[in-house]
């Protein structure tokens, strides 16, 4: 498995997300995800999954320490004191002394930012959490957060798949040595739709999904975590670490990028996005 090196942090480059995962669907998939080869898991305290990917872990064939776990304080929970507990629970739930990588999960305007990220710290300098990040940051609260971290950010994880661009943050995390962690790489099943990832998948006896996780995990700087409810799609998007696209093929897939491609823009929760 690919490593991402990113501020410290050494990240797989493909991991198995659990959004949307009922319980008994977090814990049969995470279980067959770690069976299938998969060493990077992601939840989140809102996916209300972090007990049944807890579970699969404590049973896991692989030591804790073999894997990165990640996962992510909500928005109700991010206030100074509150924040720390918060995680004290997640830990109870995922059944382990700390996560590899702990993200503030949206943006928060009503919370005092350097308090936040203070407390963010403290997290971390309390070992509870190896790593930290944020998630659905645009560039302007990644510019504020970066500013407000006494430690380092190692990412921020974003919707970003073919049909997305992201043009406006990739430079700026990659200047910041932080890695882009694509969450909906796959567009929840837009590119499968693809002729131009059809196209490219038959040369390589591959399918559209492969190819799009393909194309983030072969630039640099990008992890995917993609999510299935499936076990026959997760062993798929895991197995694309045996072909290679050309500069051509890469361009292809890039020009894809569609100014409404975005599929995840949650009314009242997303802030202003960055141009596409």
């Amino acid at each position: 498995m690919w490593t991402v090196e990113c501020n410290g942090a050494q990240i797989p480059a493909l991991g198995f997300g659990t959004f949307q995962l009922e319980p008994e669907d977090a814990l049969r998939m995470v279980d067959h995800a770690i069976q299938a080869g998969y060493r990077h898991i992601d939840t989140a305290q809102i996916y209300d999954n972090e007990a049944a990917v807890g579970e699969a872990i404590a049973h896991a064939p692989v030591r804790r320490e073999e894997l990165f776990l990640t996962t992510k304080v909500w928005i109700n929970a991010m206030r100074p004191g509150k924040l720390e507990a918060s995680v004290e629970e997640s830990l109870g739930k995922l059944q382990t002394d700390y996560v590899d990588l702990l993200l503030l999960h949206w943006p928060n305007p009503k919370v005092e930012f350097q308090a936040m990220f203070d407390s963010l710290n403290a997290v971390r300098e309390q070992g509870l959490a190896r790593h930290t990040g944020v998630s659905n940051y645009p560039s302007d609260w990644l510019a504020r957060a970066r500013e407000a971290s006494r430690g380092p950010l190692v990412t921020n994880q974003i919707e970003y798949h073919p049909f997305l661009a992201q043009k406006t943050l990739q430079p700026m995390l990659r200047e910041a040595g932080m890695a882009v962690t694509a969450y909906c790489p796959l567009a929840q099943g837009r590119v499968f739709e693809s002729d131009t990832l059809k196209a490219i998948g038959e040369a390589h006896g591959k399918n559209p999904g492969q190819v799009a996780l393909r194309w983030l995990i072969q630039q640099d700087g990008v992890i995917a975590i993609p999510r299935s409810s499936r076990e026959a799609n997760a062993s798929a998007n895991i197995d694309i670490f045996d072909f290679e696209l050309s500069e051509k093929e890469m361009s292809q897939v890039a020009d894809l990028a569609d100014p409404n491609g975005r599929v995840i823009s949650p009314e009242g929760l997303a802030p202003e996005w960055d141009p596409k």
